[in-house]
C-alpha cells in the first residue's frame, strides 16, 4: 500500500484533457460539477451522538424581533354624571355629619367629666369651709356659755357674800381645821368686817386651838388666811374662785380691779 493509502488521502486525478499534473488534493480547487456525492463533515459527525452534538452545535439562525408598537397612553374616565356628582356630596354630607356627630358627643362627655369634677372640687372646699367655720363656731359658743356661766356664778358668790357675812364663821372653820393639829401658833387674818363674826361664832374652836385673831384689811370680806409654823392655808374667796372658774377654763376675777387714778399712775 502506498502512502498516500496509509494517509487515507485520495488522490484526486486532473480532468480530462487537461495538461496539469496528478496533485496533491489539497493543492488545486475542485468545482462543483465534477463533484457528484459528497456530505459536509464534522468532527461530532460519528454516530447518535455525534448528530446530537452536531445538532445543538449548529448555530440558529437570528430572527429578527417584532418591534413593539408604541404604547398608548390609557383613555381618561368619563366625567361621573349630575346624579353620581349628588350621590357623591350626599354620602361626603352624610360621612361628615356622622364624624362630627361623634367628635361632638367626645367633647360633650369630655366637657362633663371636666364639671363633674370642678363641682366637687368647689362642694370639697364648700364643705370643708363650713366644717371649719361650725367647728369655730362652736368653740365660740362654747366659750360664751363658759363665760356667761362663770359671770352668773361670780354675782350669786358676790351677792351671797353681802347678803349673808356669817358665812366667813364656816369659811374659818374649814380652814383652821385644814391645818395639821401638830401645827403651832395659828394665826387666823380677817377682813375688819368679818372679825367680829368669826369671834362670836367659833369663840370654842379658836380657844382649843389656841387660834390668834388678826384683823387684815387687804383680804375682801368673805376669806381669810391662817398661818401657822408648819405653813399656811390660803382660804381668801379670790383663790377658791379662781380654782373653781379654772375648772371651767376661765379666768374672770371675782371682783373687777380698781381703775387706775392719776396718783397710782
Amino acid at each position: 500500500m502506498s502512502s498516500s493509502s496509509k494517509s487515507g488521502i485520495r488522490q484526486v486525478p486532473p480532468p480530462p484533457g487537461s495538461k496539469d499534473k496528478a496533485t496533491n488534493a489539497y493543492s488545486r480547487f475542485i468545482p462543483r460539477e465534477e463533484l457528484q456525492d459528497f456530505a459536509a463533515w464534522t468532527p461530532g459527525a460519528f454516530g447518535d451522538l455525534g448528530a446530537a452534538s452536531n445538532a445543538s452545535a449548529k448555530p440558529q439562525s437570528a430572527k429578527p424581533q417584532a418591534r413593539p408598537e408604541a404604547q398608548q397612553p390609557p383613555a381618561a374616565p368619563p366625567e361621573p354624571t349630575a346624579e353620581q356628582w349628588l350621590a357623591r356630596i350626599e354620602e361626603a354630607r352624610g360621612q361628615g355629619y356622622q364624624q362630627g356627630y361623634r367628635d361632638g358627643l367626645e367633647a360633650l362627655e369630655a366637657a362633663k367629666r371636666q364639671f363633674a369634677q370642678q363641682i366637687s372640687a368647689q362642694m370639697g372646699q364648700i364643705v370643708a369651709a363650713f366644717d371649719s367655720q361650725t367647728e369655730a363656731l362652736d368653740a365660740q359658743m362654747a366659750e360664751t356659755l363658759v363665760h356667761t356661766a362663770v359671770t352668773l356664778a361670780r354675782q350669786v358668790v358676790r351677792s351671797e357674800i353681802e347678803q349673808r357675812p356669817d358665812l366667813i364663821v364656816q369659811v374659818a372653820q374649814d380652814a383652821v381645821g385644814a391645818v395639821i393639829l401638830s401645827a403651832r401658833h395659828l394665826r387666823l387674818r380677817l377682813n375688819p368686817k368679818d372679825l367680829p363674826l368669826v369671834e362670836e361664832g367659833s369663840a370654842d374652836l379658836l380657844q382649843a386651838r389656841g387660834v390668834l385673831l388678826q384683823a387684815d384689811a387687804s383680804l375682801q370680806p368673805g376669806g381669810c388666811i391662817v398661818e401657822s409654823d408648819l405653813g399656811q392655808v390660803d382660804a381668801r374667796i379670790e383663790a377658791r374662785w379662781a380654782q373653781a372658774a379654772a375648772v371651767f377654763g376661765s379666768d374672770i376675777p371675782l371682783v373687777d380691779p380698781a381703775p387706775e387714778t392719776e396718783g397710782d399712775a
